[in-house]
Order: structure tokens, then sequence, then C-alpha cells
């Protein structure tokens, strides 16, 4: 964890993160799965682009139920991905560049394939039966009958969050998948084996890491029923396990224990589902000496109603509300982190934009209203090119287990099928897992062989090569971004403050810092739209428009950034 220095803000202030999801970048191998080659191959892109920081979704041996978020040996790159020493290399070719390169932590669950739970589950004497989370049946019922889990929980990914083990006839909890036990961090056996394998990976050469639903590793012990949720059958335990009694205790802990003492700068960003603003000051206040920043999931669940396949329009007066909230609410203390894709979300240009018609506009026009605020901002792979949500239409084309555990249950409950892959089609993780669009050559450049999961249907015009050879480039559009934000201390510092909240297309907001001042302003629609009076002024320092405009009216998906140094107005 890097703290501010006393005389100026902390490195990442001004910083931009790139995340890598491996296997799904480049393949270098002809195995259709992304790999440390690919990345090397494309350093110099990363460098051209101008972030300073890669985040690199797991790369640790896994059996890949979970597409790498279960980890069964933490300290070995995975075969699949490369050798050891690929993996240096990448190291070395990003320091090179003046690119940090921070790791994924998974350390609310393992996999169950890791050798301390298959210790853990040998026996109920077992010495490491206490680093996972067992538990007897209900009272009254007898072990592996239906309902007989020790509560009701459900698993994120479908079902109840607990497994039968016979060999022991106890229940292991699982919030995820059942290849991944959690972990029982009341365990200072489980803490003190983190924090060794953290400092490892430190030594080694990486510059902090992305700790994956942090907030979710302090239980409360009881481990109480939810509250029955929608289908009548399982509960909700997530105020038992989101921002838990001893969260804090544990962070504070693992500071001390793994970046006290080092002189190196570091960056830790946690993602914490379900935090709220108070929360994330606790978090990420410097004082506290906890994390850098968080991810938080407010505004990327407002277009959801019961779950994340419940669709609903996102409503932008929502959007503006919820994101005010949290510029205002760290303004003064902690930080923002500022994303609206990664490897879990849909493509934004489908989600929230255009991808047809306006789909450069809106694409940048997103681009500019996420990165023109206070925080640090997050680029997920293909988001620099505008990439679209997959376009799937069969549920065969589908990897992701969510995706296909929710396929499975929705049709067993008789929901309509084509609703059901309609739902997918919008919000499946799988959108956002498609192979980068390099080219518009076969497999789209990433491969010369069938890829483990089908490129997008847009990507004969959506890739790397032709938008970088576009009059309009949302590459281009993304290193003007990364530009402003390295050069400006008033885009990285600047006070934030929401103008004109209630209206229902407009996206306005004023950054200033001393005497100086910039305004945003965003059309969030396909139509035009008249520029209130007192929003017209200003010299245009970048837009997503090939010329100024009319500086009265916004065209479909416009964006303006404007120096209003000068500017007066009410």
């Amino acid at each position: 964890m890097s703290m501010p220095a006393t005389n100026g803000p902390a490195w990442w202030t001004n910083a931009v993160v790139y995340q890598i999801y491996p296997r799904s970048f480049a393949d270098s191998t002809s195995d259709g799965i992304g790999d440390l080659g690919g990345i090397i191959e494309h350093l110099d892109y990363l460098a051209d682009l101008g972030i300073d920081v890669v985040w690199l979704s797991p790369i640790q041996q896994s059996p890949q139920f979970d597409n790498g978020y279960d980890i069964s040996d933490y300290r070995r790159i995975d075969k699949m991905f490369g050798t050891e020493e690929q993996f240096d290399r990448l190291l070395a070719g990003l320091h090179e560049r003046g690119i940090r390169l921070i790791m994924d932590l998974v350390v609310n669950h393992t996999s169950s394939e890791y050798p301390g739970f298959q210790s853990s589950r040998s026996s109920r004497m077992s010495p490491k039966r206490d680093r996972y989370w067992w538990r007897d049946a209900r009272p009254g019922f007898e072990p592996g009958e239906p309902g007989a889990e020790p509560n009701n929980w459900r698993s994120f990914f479908g079902g109840s969050a607990w497994t039968f083990d016979p060999l022991t006839r106890q229940y292991y909890l699982h919030l995820f998948t059942p290849q991944q036990p959690d972990l029982n961090w009341e365990s200072t056996r489980v803490r003190a084996k983190v924090y060794a394998m953290m400092n490892w990976w430190l030594d080694r050469g990486v510059d902090g890491f992305r700790m994956d639903v942090i907030n979710f590793i302090s239980k409360h012990p009881a481990l109480p029923d939810g509250v029955v949720d929608p289908s009548g059958i399982w509960g909700d335990g997530s105020p038992y396990f989101i921002s838990g009694p001893r969260i804090h205790e544990f962070m504070q802990e693992m500071h001390r224990e793994v970046f006290d003492g080092r002189s190196g700068e570091y960056l830790t960003v946690g993602e914490t589902p379900g935090v709220t603003v108070d929360e994330a000051l606790l978090f990420t206040n410097p004082r506290r000496r906890e994390l850098d920043m968080v991810f938080q999931f407010e505004h990327i669940s407002l277009d959801q109603g019961k779950d994340k396949f419940d669709y609903r329009q996102l409503d932008l007066t929502d959007l503006k509300t919820s994101w005010n909230r949290w510029q205002r609410g760290l303004a003064d203390t902690g930080w923002n982190s500022l994303y609206l894709n990664n490897h879990d979300q849909p493509r934004v240009v489908s989600r929230f934009g255009d991808d047809t018609r306006y789909r450069y506009e809106s694409a940048t026009l997103w681009a500019t209203l996420l990165h023109l605020q206070r925080g640090t901002p997050y680029i997920y792979q293909g988001e620099e090119i505008g990439m679209t949500n997959a376009g799937f239409t069969s549920i065969d084309q589908y990897r992701d287990v969510e995706s296909l555990n929710y396929y499975a249950e929705a049709l067993e409950r008789g929901e309509d099928r084509e609703r059901v892959l309609e739902a997918l089609r919008r919000m499946s993780r799988d959108n956002a897992r498609t192979p980068m669009q390099w080219t518009a050559g076969e497999y789209a450049g990433f491969s010369d062989v069938p890829p483990w999961i089908e490129p997008a249907a847009s990507y004969p015009e959506v890739n790397v090569e032709a938008d970088r050879a576009a009059a309009r480039s949302v590459f281009r559009y993304y290193q003007e971004l990364i530009r402003l934000r390295h050069e400006s201390d008033l885009v990285s510092l600047g006070d934030f403050q929401m103008l004109d909240p209630a209206h229902p297309t407009l996206f306005a907001f004023r950054r200033t810092r001393g005497d100086r001042a910039l305004l945003v302003l965003g059309n969030v629609s396909g139509e035009e739209l008249g520029v209130p009076s007192n929003l017209e002024s200003g010299s245009l320092l970048l837009g997503n428009y090939a010329d100024a405009g009319d500086r009265h009216l916004l065209r479909p998906w416009e964006a303006r950034i404007l120096d209003v140094s000068t500017y007066t107005g009410g």
C-alpha cells in the first residue's frame, strides 16, 4: 500500500489501470487460450495507450472451474498461461516501460483441489480442519438429506452455499461454486499463510494487489439464516459476510504484516460488493492503513431488478445520484476507483450506449464521463477500441459457470427459453470474456486456431487494426483522456460538482482546483440536446466529434470537455 507522501498526493491519483483477462487477451501457443507470451507480444501496445498499471486476472495454478478464480497453488504459474520465466519477462518488460503490475489476490476461497482443503476434508481431526467452514447438518435432519444444510444461504452461482462431504458427514461453505470452498479467516494460521504468500509475490517484484471479494472474508461466526429470497427456497446471507465483524481488523493486520516497512510504492484495491460510502471511507482512509481504494458495485446495479439478469432500463438520474454520492462522500478522505467495464460486467457500449449506429460516439462519451471524475480510472481490455457484447444466440456458445447455472435453473422454473437467452445476451459475464479483437482476420487475430470461446460477432468491424487506422479512433480518444489525467492535477485532484442532476439525458459536472475549472458535458441519448444557457461557455479541450459544433446544441452521444477557468455563469 502506498501512502500519500507528506509533500504531495499518492502516485496513483493520476494513474490509469488496464485490466488484462489473460485467457482472452492473446494466444501465442496456438491452443486457443490466451497466455503470458501473448501479453508480452503486446507490451508496446499497452505502452502506446499510455496506461500506468496492469492488473492481471489470475494466472496461478487452477483447475479453472471459475476461470482461475479457484486457485490450487498460489505460488505457481498455471502451465495453461506459460512458464515462470515468461512471468519474469512480462514483469521486467512492463517495468522497463514504466508500467506497474498488480496481481489478483483470491483469498476469500481456494480451489477444492488446494492441498490445504484436501487435508481439511480428510478427517474431522485434521489439523487443517479449522481453515475452512465445516458444520454439522441442521438439527432434526439427517446429514445429506434435502434441507439439512447448516443454514439457508444461497450461493452466488445458484443453489445452496453448502456442499455435503460424505467422508466426514459434514458440510463446507462456498459462497461461489462447490469447487471454491471459503477460507475461515478466524484461523490465525489462514491469515499467516495468506500474508506470507503476499510477501512472496511482492518480493518477486509485483507492485500490489487487486483483492477479490475481500470484504467477504469476515463471516459472522454463528452463520445465521438469511431472509428468504423471492424463490422461496434460499436465504440472503450477505448481512453476515459483507463487511463482517472483523473485516477492518483483518485489513489492518494485513497492512502491518505485508506492507509496513516496505520502501516501494504499491497499489491495493479491494473488490467490495455491497459496500456503502461510509464503509468505503473506513477502508480507504489513509490514516487507518487498510486499502488505497475499493471497487463498489452501486452504479453497475442500477439497471437490475431482483437479480442481475432481471434487466431494467437505466435511469440516468439514478446514475448521476449514485456517482455524485461517491464523489462527494470520498472528496476529503479516501479515494474512488472508476470503472464501467471489467471481466464480470457486460460491455458498456452495449449496456448503456448504442453499439450499432453510434458505437464510437457512445463509447467515447462514457469514457469521458468516467475518466473526468476524481479517482483512478480502470480500463478493461477492448474497452479502448469500443468492443461490444458477444451477440451469442445459443446456450452452447456460453462458457461462464454463472450463466450456465442461471440458464438451467431458469428453464427448470419454467421460464421462456428465448427470454432467458436475451437476459444472457445482455448481462452474461461472457460478454466481457470473448477474445480481444486485434484484426478482422480469422478468430479476430487472437489465435490461429478456434479459441476457447467464440469472438464477438462484431470483430470484423471492431478491432484494434481497424480502429487505429480509422479517422475516428476510440483508442486515440482514450490516449487523450489518459494524457489529460497525467498532465493536469485539475483532472486528477480537482473538486467535483454535479450539475443539473434531474435532467434525464444531460450529464454535466464541473471540476475545480484553485482558480481553474473544467466543465464536462455529455448527451446520453441518440437525439440532439439543447445546452442550458448557463453551460454554453468555455473553450473546447477535447470532444468526441471532429468539430466543435454549435455551443447551444449537443449532438447524439456527444461529449465535451471545456476549459471554463474564466466562467462566471450560474
